[in-house]
């Protein structure tokens, strides 16, 4: 960074310091489309870096939002590529917007879809996804966590299956399969089932430490141990189904759904899901219309079903269902 470069930032900060919040952010902006004009992509991004982080460690996340937002477009106009450096920039400001902020939602976009074009990842970048879902969980957002952290790294399905069950414990006790499924669904979808497993280990350990009045039974069999729910035959059927894709037998799977068929339609969201699992991992073929990863990406979380209502007032549908005895 030049001298003169150092000169034109510190007095920018000096501005924002002092209160002129306004007239800083509009300078910046100004400073940053003359670098962007003259093909000085460098410059331009510490402009608007160092503007951005500077208003929004003041609380204004409006106007650092919309600095952060210019730097996404001004990286995808300069080609530049999601580097540690450049990430890190941008993790920083996404780390400083105040809770809540609106423009937060739109930044998250703009990263996501920049590491998308110009980084090695189709899906976006695993490190800002996982960045962004822990951003959206610790301010209690499970719709916008789960979308990243599905696409997230190593440690996304422990913070994933710990989102969906803190989601859980504001519904009814008989529902935990629909939040377990929310966490395990999405990496079975994406063909990763070392995570699908984690999540599921993560969500029924809780489930089973804090429900202390839950019935719970100790399965063996030559090849696993398992953990059975007398009570919650779906979440029984999510356990059985993890080992039974590890296995990729279709003739298992076929027998998995039949026994619980009755659950499965009387909640009548899984559809889409399992008929993609299926296909997937057993080999059973489905009809195919448009773009089937677009599809399938596209409504990965609603699972061919509605989106759910908030978790806070959420009351879900059907009604409990009757415990199953295994086979």
């Amino acid at each position: 960074m030049s001298s003169k470069l150092q000169k034109t930032i510190a007095r920018q900060q000096e501005k924002i310091a002092s209160g002129a919040y306004y007239e800083a952010h509009q300078q910046l902006r100004v400073i940053a489309s003359r670098y962007v004009k003259a093909g000085d992509w460098g410059s331009a991004i510490d402009v608007l870096f160092h503007g951005a982080v500077s208003l929004l460690r003041e609380g204004h996340g409006g106007s650092g939002g919309d600095l952060g937002c210019y730097l996404l477009e001004v990286y995808g106009k300069g080609e530049v590529s999601p580097s540690k450096d450049e990430k890190a920039r941008v993790l920083m400001l996404l780390r400083a917007f105040p809770c809540g902020e609106p423009t937060k939602k739109k930044f998250v976009t703009q990263m996501i879809a920049w590491s998308c074009r110009h980084g090695e990842y189709p899906n976006g970048d695993p490190e800002l996804h996982h960045a962004a879902g822990s951003v959206f969980a610790e301010e209690q957002e499970p719709y916008e966590a789960e979308r990243h952290l599905a696409f997230g790294t190593k440690d996304s399905p422990e913070l994933l299956a710990n989102v969906e069950y803190e989601w859980y414990t504001q519904d009814d006790s008989h529902t935990a399969a629909l939040y377990a499924a929310r966490a395990i669904f999405p990496y079975l979808l994406m063909s990763n089932l070392r995570s699908a497993n984690k999540a599921h280990l993560v969500f029924t350990t809780r489930l089973t430490t804090n429900k202390s009045s839950l019935s719970v039974q100790e399965v063996s069999a030559p090849s696993f141990e398992t953990r059975i729910y007398p009570s919650l035959p779906l979440l029984n059927f999510l356990t059985l189904l993890l080992p039974a894709a590890q296995r990729g037998s279709a003739d298992i799977y076929k027998q998995l759904v039949k026994h619980y068929t009755v659950h499965i339609k009387e909640l009548g969201i899984w559809d889409d899901a399992l008929a993609q699992i299926g296909e997937i991992y057993f080999g059973i073929r489905i009809p195919r219309q448009g773009n089937p990863l677009f599809e399938m990406m596209g409504s990965m979380m609603g699972f061919g079903g509605p989106r759910p209502p908030e978790p806070k007032i959420r009351k879900a549908e059907p009604s409990p269902p009757a415990a199953v005895d295994l086979d």
